[in-house]
C-alpha cells in the first residue's frame, strides 16, 4: 500500500510538470494584430493556432495599418504580427523601435515579391525576356486586346503604389508608344484577364504575392515572370535597389529576375518583451515558414468565396492536418525554448 501511495506521490509530481513542459504559455493572454490585407490572414491564424497549442491564452488579432501596427507594437499594445514586408516596411517604423521591436524568423523568405507576368506559351513562341520585347511589332499586335496597336498590360489603379512604379517604368524604359496600361478596378481587369486565357488568348499583367492571382494562373506551368530591361529605382525604392533583382523565383525567365520592385521578406515582428518573457513564443516565430504556394493557394479559396473567419481558421486547420509532422516539430522546438 505504501508503494502504491509513493508512486502516486511521485506521479502528481511529474504530470504537472510535464503538462508545463507541453503548455509553456499557459495562463499568459496574449493580443496579436494582422495587417488590413486579407492576402496576410492565413498566417496569422496559423500562428495564432500554434500558440494555443503551447498554452497561450491568445485573442482575437487587432486590424491595423501599417504604421499604427508598428507605433502599437513599439509600445507593448498588441504583441506581434506576421505581416512584416522588409525592407518595405522598414521607413513605416517609428524612431527608436529598434529598441524595443524585434523583427524575427521568415513566414517566407524573398516572398514579398511584385512584378510582371506573361502567358508561358507566349513566353515561349516569342522568345518574352523583358519589357523591352514588347516594342517589337509581333508582340505588340499579340497582345493588343482594344485594337489601338499597343499591347495591354493589366495594371494597378491610379493611387495605388504599385502605380507610381509602374508609371516610372514607362517612363525610364519608354513604353508609351508601345504598351497601354488598364488602370480600372484591379479585380475587374484581372478577372478579364484570366478570362481571356482561358479562351488561349496572350496575357500580360502586373501582380504581387502573395496573391490569388498566381494561385489560379501559376508561374512556371500557366505564366512567367519577366524581367524589367534594367534596374533604375525610384527615389523611394533605393534603399532596396540591391532587392530588386533576386534569384530562385519559381517561374522567372532568367535566374536572377530584373523584377524591377523590391522583393521583400515577409516576417513576424514582435515586442522585445513579450519575447524576452515567452521564449516558447520566440521559438515558434523564428521557426515558422509557410511555402508561397500555400498561401497563394489559401489566397485563391478566399477569392472563390471561402472568405469569412471560419473559413481561414477551417483553412488554417486543414493546412495543419496535412503537414502534422511538421508542426508537431515546430512546436517542440518552441517548447525546448521555453526551457
Amino acid at each position: 500500500m505504501k508503494r502504491i501511495l509513493l508512486f502516486l506521490l511521485m506521479l502528481s509530481l511529474v504530470v504537472p510538470a510535464f503538462a508545463a513542459d507541453q503548455m509553456p504559455g499557459k495562463g499568459v493572454k496574449v493580443q496579436p494584430a494582422r495587417a488590413t490585407w486579407n492576402t496576410g490572414y492565413f498566417q496569422e491564424a496559423l500562428v495564432r493556432e500554434g500558440l494555443k497549442e503551447l498554452g497561450y491564452d491568445v485573442a482575437s488579432p487587432k486590424e491595423l495599418q501599417n504604421p499604427l501596427f508598428y507605433q502599437s507594437v513599439m509600445l507593448g499594445d498588441v504583441d506581434y504580427w506576421t505581416n512584416g514586408w522588409f525592407p518595405n516596411h522598414v521607413s513605416q517604423m517609428p524612431k527608436g523601435s529598434e529598441e524595443r521591436v524585434e523583427i524575427l524568423g521568415y513566414v517566407v523568405k524573398a516572398g514579398g515579391l511584385q512584378g510582371y507576368l506573361v502567358s508561358k506559351k507566349d513566353v515561349d513562341k516569342y522568345n518574352i525576356k523583358s519589357l523591352d520585347d514588347f516594342k517589337r511589332p509581333e508582340v505588340m499586335k499579340a497582345f493588343d486586346a482594344n485594337g489601338d496597336g499597343k499591347a495591354d498590360l493589366t495594371a494597378c489603379p491610379p493611387g495605388w503604389g504599385c502605380e507610381k512604379v509602374i508609371t516610372h517604368h514607362f517612363k525610364v524604359y519608354g513604353l508609351d508608344n508601345y504598351i497601354n496600361p488598364i488602370k480600372a478596378g484591379y479585380s475587374a481587369s484581372m478577372a478579364d484577364t484570366l478570362a481571356r486565357y482561358k479562351s488561349g488568348e496572350p496575357i500580360f499583367f502586373y501582380t504581387w504575392a502573395p496573391n490569388w492571382t498566381i494561385g489560379m494562373l501559376k508561374p512556371g506551368k500557366d505564366v512567367m515572370w519577366i524581367n524589367v530591361p534594367e534596374i533604375k529605382p525610384l527615389e523611394t525604392q533605393m534603399a532596396g535597389k540591391d532587392r530588386m533583382t533576386v534569384s530562385g523565383i519559381e517561374g522567372a525567365v532568367t535566374d536572377p529576375l530584373k523584377a524591377g520592385f523590391v522583393v521583400s521578406d515577409i516576417r513576424v515582428v514582435a515586442n522585445k518583451e513579450f519575447l524576452n518573457k515567452n521564449p516558447a513564443a520566440r521559438g515558434f516565430f523564428e521557426v515558422f515558414t509557410l511555402p508561397l504556394s500555400d498561401i497563394n493557394g489559401q489566397n485563391t479559396k478566399m477569392e472563390n468565396g471561402e472568405k469569412s473567419q471560419k473559413d481561414i481558421e477551417r483553412h488554417a486547420k486543414e493546412w495543419i492536418a496535412a503537414h502534422q509532422e511538421q508542426w508537431n516539430g515546430w512546436l517542440e522546438a518552441a517548447r525546448k525554448a521555453a526551457m
